[in-house]
């Protein structure tokens, strides 16, 4: 380990720098440059600061260090909303998750907002107004308590925790900061305890009654995953203990309403054919077919068969919606391949677009933008990915006329976003 300065010409794994910080990047990392000129992409810091970092990653273009010693300090600092996660403690000891948990909520959801209009102007070509809307008291809790699922890891010695920030080692904690109260005191006696592993420890608390826990240790489950009950308003959705749904308490109902006002009256036809794409247990399909009524024709196509089953389950109240099991590439082609009615009906429809984390990419753009919907909402939990497919909608055709972003994830650099696209 060596303190590298403005003589060194390069940088070395293990050396300790000093750096001072420019702007958020992708990934709740912070741009510097070292004196020799390589750019270093520094985690818990904030923009104007001025740090001691360790390097851990050396790259053909890059380096990538993380903080040891804050020298000056951003007068939006913090002390760290996680205690074993603030910066005093050695990054090998610090437990991933909160990578803005060292400064205000409020300030998060900036560093979010900046990360957004980057990814959008740079790979979109696009820079609409928007601000980054945080949800009921999470200013006021610094939030906190807001995860309804938590996930554990068990290693080899039997040690409970999360994984460090950055790998794969179990770190011990006293708290879950941002953890919905019941789990943190849940998970807090089986940490004490230690569990046989290695695995995972799944904590779920559902709207329809307590906290559930569910180990697996080497592959193998302590019990069958349940069917839970969520609740979006006073409309109730069965979900798999083990499947998808939104982390934050007030997650589902904001995007249920967020993709209602998204949807472009003037471009709406409810009588249409409209789909709900990667569309999990039918959250958002139900959002459509509220709009669209009693004879709502909604399709949700979804890879997960236990998903599928359940979303059939959730739209049975609309007797036109129906839920289909596929990749959802293939499963545009099959569309593009049917008659000339079902063509003419899905282009007048909306299609609501919810792709994982890494977008809906050009397998996808490609046959969706062939069959034409009059309008695409597109729910996106990554910003440079919303990026990349706003570029090629707009290429093919498609112009994106309204954004609204959500934090759904305070304390951590995940922001969600609703966009809307209307064809050309």
């Amino acid at each position: 380990m060596t303190e590298s300065n403005a003589s060194s010409p390069e940088l070395a794994e293990g050396d300790i720098v000093e750096l001072t910080v420019g702007e958020v990047a992708h990934g709740g990392i912070f741009v510097a440059r070292h004196s020799s000129g390589r750019v270093v992409f520094v985690s818990d810091a904030l923009p104007g600061e001025r740090v001691r970092a360790q390097v851990t990653e050396i790259k053909k273009r890059h380096a990538r260090a993380e903080t040891l010693q804050v020298l000056e300090a951003s007068p939006e600092r913090l002390e760290h909303v996680w205690a074993e996660a603030d910066v005093s403690r050695d990054p090998a000891e610090r437990p991933g998750g909160a990578e803005f948990g060292h400064t205000s909520v409020a300030f998060g959801r900036e560093l979010k907002r900046r990360v957004l209009a980057d990814a959008l102007s740079r790979f979109g070509g696009v820079e609409p107004d928007f601000e980054v809307v945080g949800l009921g008291d999470d200013d006021a809790t610094r939030g906190c308590g807001w995860r309804t699922r938590v996930t554990l890891h068990v290693d080899e010695a039997g040690r409970v925790g999360p994984f460090a920030a950055r790998s794969h080692d179990v770190v011990r904690v006293g708290s879950l900061p941002l953890a919905y109260a019941d789990i943190d005191e849940l998970a807090q006696q089986i940490i004490a305890k230690g569990h046989r592993g290695p695995g995972r420890i799944d904590f779920v608390a559902p709207a329809d009654s307590e906290v559930r826990m569910r180990a697996r240790v080497k592959g193998t489950s302590t019990r069958k995953p349940e069917l839970l009950t969520e609740r979006v308003g006073e409309r109730e959705f069965t979900v798999s203990e083990d499947g998808f749904w939104q982390v934050h308490r007030l997650a589902a109902a904001t995007l249920y309403e967020a993709v209602r006002e998204a949807i472009d009256p003037e471009h709406f036809d409810a009588e249409a054919q409209h789909y709900d794409l990667f569309g999990g247990v039918g959250l958002l399909a139900a959002a459509v077919a509220e709009l669209a009524g009693a004879d709502a024709r909604v399709e949700s196509v979804e890879a997960a068969a236990v998903a599928t089953e359940l979303a059939l389950r959730n739209l049975s109240e609309w007797s036109g919606a129906t839920a289909k099991t596929g990749r959802v590439d293939r499963y545009l082609q099959g569309v593009l391949e049917g008659g000339a009615d079902a063509l003419a009906a899905s282009r007048a429809g909306t299609v609501v677009l919810d792709p994982p984390r890494s977008g809906a990419r050009a397998d996808v753009i490609e046959p969706l933008v062939v069959l034409g919907p009059q309008q695409i909402i597109y729910v996106a939990c990554d910003p440079v990915a919303l990026g990349r497919d706003t570029g090629l909608l707009r290429e093919r055709g498609y112009e994106l006329t309204r954004l609204r972003s959500y934090d759904l994830f305070p304390n951590t650099h995940h922001v969600e976003a609703v966009a809307t696209f209307l064809r050309a």
